[in-house]
């Protein structure tokens, strides 16, 4: 891809090295904290010790901020994320008539904990309504390219931009409508080859920019196939199930992104039809 001047999104919260995205605190601030609760319970006065627990903490953020520049990872999807926020800004009040509001993405390692319940990187990248947050674990980038076979970075904006389909969605309320019709097989996979053509839509935008290069659309469209049901089932069962379909087949999955990307219009995405 080709950035030139994309700016950065800034919706990124970076929970990796927090255990199970919860409250990170050092070993020695929860130690003070300790402390200044046994002297209260024998009648002292804990303020001057709890001073020092501010100033522990503030130590410890400028090397997380400073070490953000020299994560290429990172940088990438805040580029991603950027263009994403600002291609659908414009699109979706014009084409659906629904305001804009940007979702977060959440980078994370091993494990983590949303609105949706708890999640494993095994899961692979997921979106939750509940808090309207991407989650990735880079782990997936990896398998992207050495199990999936799948390699560029197109492919990952493509993987990110098909969770951010979701966030979609949820906003012009297709999730709600889904949830509601009961668990269905059929719906998931319309709903996930919609989310794809979505990705596509975005690519489409992303290229009148001059942020697509050449072979990045065949770089999505590899990683589309690769995500396909009949391929993953193929690779780790050695026989295909369609009526397990939960994401649809290789070709759908392919083709849904192709017309987004063709189209640039969003209500040329009815999968459900």
């Amino acid at each position: 891809m080709r950035w030139g001047s994309q700016r950065e999104s800034d919706n990124i919260e970076d929970r990796r090295g927090m255990s199970g995205g919860g409250l990170a605190i050092g070993g020695g601030g929860l130690v003070i904290v300790v402390l200044a609760l046994v002297i209260w319970l024998c009648g002292g006065d804990p303020r001057q010790l709890l001073q020092n627990l501010p100033q522990e903490t503030e130590k410890q953020q400028p090397a997380a901020s400073n070490s953000q520049p020299q994560d290429p990872n990172r940088q990438f999807v805040g580029l991603v994320m950027g263009s994403l926020e600002d291609t659908w800004n414009q699109i979706l009040p014009q084409q659906a008539r629904v305001r804009f509001v940007a979702p977060k993405l959440v980078l994370y390692s091993g494990q983590i904990s949303s609105a949706c319940g708890y999640a494993s990187a095994a899961m692979g990248p997921f979106y939750c309504p509940g808090d309207q947050k991407l989650y990735l674990d880079f782990a997936f980038f990896d398998e992207l390219k050495s199990e999936f076979r799948a390699p560029g970075d197109f492919a990952q904006a493509y993987v990110i931009a098909h969770e951010y389909g979701h966030h979609i969605q949820n906003l012009v309320g297709t999730m709600d409508k889904v949830q509601s019709a009961g668990n269905s097989n059929r719906l998931s996979v319309a709903l996930e080859l919609q989310a794809d053509c979505y990705a596509g839509v975005w690519g489409y935008y992303a290229q009148q920019k001059g942020q697509v290069e050449s072979g990045d659309a065949e770089e999505a469209l590899r990683a589309a196939s690769a995500v396909g049901d009949d391929m993953i089932q193929k690779r780790t069962q050695g026989y295909v199930v369609p009526d397990s379909f939960t994401h649809g087949s290789a070709q759908q999955r392919m083709t849904w992104f192709a017309k987004g990307m063709q189209t640039g219009d969003m209500r040329q995405c009815q999968t459900f039809r």
